[in-house]
């Protein structure tokens, strides 16, 4: 009996029939893993998941003081630019307002020599200009 069990021929583990294939040769399925077959009922649509590491996100101090030191890099360049560009913005302002500031004086001055001799005008304004640096 022992001689017909071992001419039997043994089952070939290479050869086996191809289960899930289509009449076109493909496979049903795409081939993936089968840790990511496993997903419990109805949550296939989420993405698998990794395994829980918590030391992943952990980096050496030198790393976290090398990365403060070129953080505080950036941010010092970043107030030394904005501090150059409120400067610039006041400049314009300042220079705005001494040209309408001298405008409108220059209207008075107009307005009074209609009314007034030239000669007192213009001592009008030697008066109000030696008042202006007394003040200042």
């Amino acid at each position: 009996m022992s001689a017909v069990a071992e001419s039997a021929v043994p089952p070939n583990p290479t050869i086996s029939k191809p289960l899930g294939m289509r009449k076109n040769g493909e496979p049903s399925r795409p081939q993936t893993p089968i840790s990511e077959l496993r997903r419990k009922a109805g949550k296939q649509w989420h993405q698998p998941r990794k395994a829980f590491r918590p030391s992943t996100g952990q980096t050496s101090y030198a790393k976290r003081t090398e990365q403060r030191k070129a953080q505080e890099i950036v941010k010092a360049k970043e107030r030394e630019m904005k501090e150059e560009k409120e400067a610039e913005r006041q400049r314009r302002i300042q220079a705005i307002k001494a040209k309408r500031e001298a405008k409108a004086e220059k209207e008075r001055y107009e307005k009074l020599a209609e009314t007034m001799h030239r000669k007192r005008v213009e001592r009008l304004k030697r008066r109000e200009k030696r008042n202006k640096l007394l003040k200042s």
